[in-house]
């Protein structure tokens, strides 16, 4: 499919979309939440027809499943949104020069974004509501696993659109093949930003071939460290919610490091996590302190490959390390800066963590459960950026807004 035309009708919707006011806004995503609560059956019967084409034990499965109670929490982020302030024509900073001249820097939307997402249509929901917010058209490229789920998704949006009198191209939802996603990554004369999110395959591909900016919503291997003081019984509830609240997840944990010296608590800091039949990867000390005190089915030794492994499902490795020095270094080499924690009683070494922890999120004493834009007090999310320039961490309104210089005259001319 050629899809310049899409591609200018959705640059058009942008230019219009950023002209309405903060209410039409705000009350065109209210009913947006309305429709995705009255439409919870269609939307079911279509996600079901993308989950038989998948295997269930596919780690993405849990990603792509939807239920009653996911799509009223998704309607519920919806409304958060249309609760924020307008992050639209915030003035950042004005001055006024020696020569009479008023210089200012105002918020404005980016204008077009693209995103190119996996088995996630939640995600689509999400996406649209924090574009529409912030004043930017979006153009979404899911994946060929969610398409019956996102094609129902955008077909209620777009007929809320047309209720309220709006350009219904402020979304368009491309075809699910590969050619849509090379015009799409190519498209300068049209999109502004590129947005991936997925696997770590899906996103260095995107960066690679790109011709438009890309912010990166990276892969999350995700690390606890146990610290030498660290408070046992806050641990064990701890390491069981980062891992198996929801497995499937960029902030699920991967890796627990614990120091040596309190290897004799191992086994009941991971206790719960046999209730869920975790899968552990220990290396020859935790292995040891876990032998005859963790399910003998569920205790593995280590390789190289257990660390630095996204695992997505009900698996974790555990490093033991004799210093912070260490647990630092193992980070540092295996960590995808997208969140670490820490659990200590230490507040000296907690602070040291802070700083010298290079992620986007770094926790003391919790669970990384919680990089999420919602829990953040974001709304809700487009991804969570692991890069450094212009957004990072939990990416909500703030990320899809950029600035630009209002230079008021009267008269002056430069000599």
């Amino acid at each position: 499919m050629d899809c310049t035309q899409v591609f200018k009708d959705v640059l058009t919707a942008s230019r219009r979309l950023n002209v309405l006011d903060a209410e039409t806004l705000n009350r065109t995503l209210l009913l947006v939440a309305d429709a995705t609560i009255a439409g919870t059956e269609s939307i079911l019967a279509e996600n079901e027809n993308d989950l038989m084409l998948m295997d269930p034990s596919d780690p993405r499965h849990d990603r792509l499943l939807l239920s009653p109670e996911r799509i009223r929490s998704i309607a519920a982020d919806i409304r958060n949104v249309a609760a924020l302030a307008d992050p639209r024509d915030r003035i950042l900073s004005d001055s006024v020069r020696p020569n009479g001249l008023k210089i200012s820097r105002i918020t404005v939307p980016f204008g077009v974004v693209g995103v190119i997402y996996e088995a996630r249509p939640n995600v689509t929901l999400d996406l649209f509501s924090l574009c529409f917010k912030s004043g930017n058209a979006c153009i979404l490229k899911g994946g060929s696993d969610a398409i019956h789920s996102n094609t129902i998704i955008v077909d209620i949006i777009k007929s809320v659109l047309e209720n309220c009198g709006l350009d219904t191209n402020v979304v368009a939802l491309l075809p699910a093949g590969r050619d849509e996603t090379v015009q799409l990554l190519n498209a300068r004369d049209y999109v502004d930003l590129i947005i991936p999110r997925g696997s770590r395959n899906l996103i260095d591909y995107v960066r690679q071939n790109a011709s438009i900016p890309v912010i990166e919503t990276g892969a999350g291997i995700c690390h606890t460290y146990f610290e030498s003081t660290g408070n046992s019984e806050k641990a064990r509830l701890i390491i069981n919610n980062a891992k198996t609240r929801r497995v499937s997840v960029c902030n699920a944990l991967d890796c627990l490091i614990i120091d040596e010296s309190r290897l004799n608590d191992l086994p009941y800091m991971v206790g719960l996590c046999s209730d869920a039949e975790v899968v552990i990867y220990a290396d020859d000390k935790a292995y040891s302190a876990l032998k005859g005190k963790y399910p003998e089915a569920l205790l593995q030794k280590a390789t190289e490959e257990s660390y630095g492994t996204e695992f997505l499902s009900y698996k974790m490795s555990v490093k033991t390390v004799s210093s912070f020095d260490e647990a630092l270094a193992h980070i540092t080499k295996y960590g995808s800066k997208h969140s670490e924690a820490i659990i200590s009683e230490n507040n000296k070494l907690i602070h040291l963590f802070y700083k010298l922890v290079d992620a986007s999120s770094v926790y003391s004493n919790t669970s990384t459960a919680f990089t999420d834009g919602a829990e953040f007090g974001l709304g809700a999310e487009i991804g969570i950026s692991t890069q450094k320039l212009h957004a990072r961490g939990p990416m909500a309104l703030e990320a899809l807004i950029t600035y630009k210089w209002i230079i008021e005259g009267d008269g002056q001319i430069r000599k």
